[in-house]
């Protein structure tokens, strides 16, 4: 956290590209609503698209969230870090909760930046909660698949590749950016499965103007139970790091 104070430069390189997607796409494509199909016709393209920006962001910073144990394995911290009487689920979560303030910090500027371009979020200030513990959840899941990864292959290209083949994919397999009603039936049926998705749903759906509650909470205990099933399995990736060394 002491890092992140000094140098908040990494919160603004991070709102980059959501930023982008969010005024550029929001235009460009604000008159997909009126297509036949298009469920959420509702509210403009801006409303639709903002929960969607919003786990897009989530979702690619925390998968890179493994770098920081890489650069600790090179540079001999994380050895001196197990070899001391610090809990291993300790360290997973600090590194999980960094990430997830993180999030939270950039969702809550995407939100203004949507409300500033003209966006009304109906569900008001609860929607918008609904919306950032989303985006928490999902973080708190793909961060700990990231220092997962790092600790079981060490290797930075290993890392790169596997976000790369994951992120895109679950990304474009969910509704953040498109109706799935516009889709083919078997994305909505991958979408289910679909953590991306979970958040997206739960966040777009406490944002709307009625909002189905049993939706909302079914989608974010999957996203909890995802989070500490994952959180989980990190932590058990230390022992076979330890057994690598």
């Amino acid at each position: 956290m002491r890092v992140l104070r000094r140098m908040p430069a990494f919160l603004v390189i991070g709102l980059v590209q959501p930023v982008i997607w969010l005024l550029l796409f929001g235009q460009l494509f604000s008159s997909v609503v009126d297509l036949p199909g298009f469920t959420h016709a509702g509210g403009g393209f801006l409303e639709f698209l903002t929960p969607g920006v919003v786990m897009m962001t989530a979702l690619f910073a925390s998968a890179w969230a493994g770098t920081t144990y890489l650069q600790d394995i090179d540079r001999g911290v994380m050895d001196r870090m197990l070899t001391s009487p610090a809990s291993r689920g300790a360290m997973m979560i600090a590194t999980m909760t960094y990430q997830a303030i993180q999030t939270l910090i950039q969702s809550v500027i995407i939100v203004i930046i949507a409300v500033a371009a003209g966006a009304r979020f109906l569900g008001g200030v609860a929607g918008v909660g609904i919306t950032l513990l989303a985006a928490v959840l999902l973080t708190l899941t793909f961060s700990a698949l990231s220092n997962a990864v790092a600790l079981l292959t060490r290797q930075q290209a290993t890392l790169i590749a596997i976000s790369q083949f994951t992120t895109l994919p679950l990304m474009f397999l969910s509704s953040a950016v498109m109706d799935l009603g516009l889709a083919p039936g078997w994305v909505g049926g991958v979408a289910d499965y679909n953590p991306v998705e979970w958040a997206v749903v739960a966040a777009r759906d406490s944002m709307g103007t009625h909002t189905d509650w049993t939706t909302v909470w079914v989608h974010l205990g999957r996203l909890a139970m995802a989070a500490l099933v994952m959180g989980l399995l990190s932590t058990r990736a230390f022992r076979t790091y330890r057994k690598q060394a």
